[in-house]
């Protein structure tokens, strides 16, 4: 007979194993290309790209030499291939500096040569390069406004790929005629490539006018240098079918859905039915703890639309909104918004947490919820309603020691919500 653990230990044997069917360690090598009659050039971006780039040093035989950009707290230990740290959300002049070297890694490459490129979630900051005109400073407020704006993260990668000199295809084409094969790592909903670190070896059939579209959208406040970027049509990106593409690959050799399946396999050990909602749920993340809670209350009341014990698993890429001034991340701002509606449910605990390991800017992953959540918030004279709409998610879990903390997990395939129905 199974014995079912405890909540909140099954919950995060679920999210280990979420993270862990994402490790480069044993998604990189099925997917080695054969040796080339020229060079083996790797290069990448994104916070898995040094553990990305430090299996393929442990797979390869051959001679191999390289770069790649990860965030600050994620390098490791490699001998072949150069890793640079870099900031993320908001792009540094290191990542600035990588990017241009990365580029210089591949200029002036022959059809035999071969450039294996790691790219994971997070290469959209880390792989900041402006196109001349465009000052470090200038896209750092961009990249604050983005993030605040509640764009989805395609609107954000939109913008970004129109006023990069590296992002939107322009990477792949600066290693023609070289053949490119991608590795990727999906952090986004749907696994689009364009929008993986905004698509650097993939052609983008969106536009600088579709760029603006977004802007004006939310009413972003652009930098002078920004706009007429964007108006004069000088930041167009490179079109799918464009002949310096020809000699790309791409192949995802992780996904939410990977590592969706991976906590539903744990879940069923343990006699817990899983219910997998989707690998690419977007909206307002307190928007969607809402409805989460309403179908939780459904399954746990009346045995509908699944009967208990299950769980509901989901994953993808919320957004927020920021109207306050708390410390905030939309996996905590789902979790809060949950817990609010669920009104102290008894049986029913949930996680939510950011496979990265980092939920917003803070180096926390996310947090648990329990049926006495918001019981031992009034105990400690903390409001919960108060603290969401100051989006401060995670000062509210960690007042009660509910944060989970996983460090740099070097890996990243977004979000992953767990709500255990008992």
């Amino acid at each position: 007979m199974t014995t079912t653990p405890a909540p909140r230990a099954l919950l995060q044997a679920m999210f280990q194993a979420a993270i862990e069917a994402a490790q480069p360690s044993h998604c990189i090598p099925p997917h080695l290309p054969p040796a080339p009659k020229g060079r083996l050039i790797v290069i990448g971006a994104g916070k898995a790209s040094a553990a990305m780039a430090q299996a393929v040093e442990q797979h390869w035989p051959g001679p191999l030499s390289g770069l790649v950009v990860t965030r600050y707290g994620y390098a490791v230990p490699c001998e072949r291939i150069e890793i640079v740290e870099a900031s993320h959300p908001v792009p540094d002049a290191a990542g600035m500096q990588a990017a241009q070297r990365i580029l210089d890694l591949v200029a002036n490459l022959q059809a035999d040569d071969t450039v294996l490129c790691l790219i994971s979630g997070g290469g959209s900051s880390l792989l900041a390069l402006p196109l001349d005109g465009i000052s470090l400073e200038d896209k750092q407020a961009l990249n604050r406004a983005l993030l605040a704006s509640g764009a989805t993260i395609g609107e954000m990668n939109c913008v970004r790929r129109h006023l990069s000199a590296i992002k939107g295809g322009r990477l792949a084409a600066a290693c023609h005629p070289a053949q490119v094969i991608t590795l990727a790592i999906s952090d986004v909903p749907g696994d689009k490539l364009g929008d993986i670190a905004s698509g650097p070896t993939v052609g983008d059939a969106t536009t600088c006018d579709d760029a603006l579209a977004i802007v004006r959208r939310y009413g972003m406040d652009l930098p002078d240098s920004i706009r007429a970027t964007l108006e004069s049509g000088r930041g167009e990106s490179v079109k799918p079918g464009d002949p310096r593409l020809a000699r790309t690959r791409t192949t995802l050799i992780a996904t939410p859905q990977m590592a969706l399946e991976a906590a539903a396999a744990v879940a069923r050990a343990a006699g817990v039915t899983p219910y997998i909602l989707g690998d690419s749920l977007e909206g307002e993340a307190r928007d969607v703890g809402k409805v989460m809670a309403g179908i939780a209350l459904q399954t746990a009341q009346r045995g509908q639309p699944f009967p208990a014990p299950c769980v509901l698993l989901s994953g993808g890429e919320t957004t927020v909104t920021v109207r306050g001034n708390g410390r905030g991340g939309r996996n905590v701002e789902f979790l809060l918004a949950l817990g609010i509606a669920l009104e102290g449910q008894a049986g029913i605990h949930a996680l939510a947490g950011d496979t990265d390991g980092v939920d917003g800017q803070e180096d926390i992953a996310g947090a648990f919820l329990a049926p006495d959540t918001l019981q031992r918030a009034w105990d400690l004279a903390i409001r919960p309603r108060d603290s969401l709409d100051n989006n401060d998610g995670h000062g509210f879990f960690q007042a009660l020691g509910d944060s989970v903390i996983t460090g740099p997990t070097l890996t990243n395939v977004n979000d992953f919500r767990a709500i255990l129905i008992t």
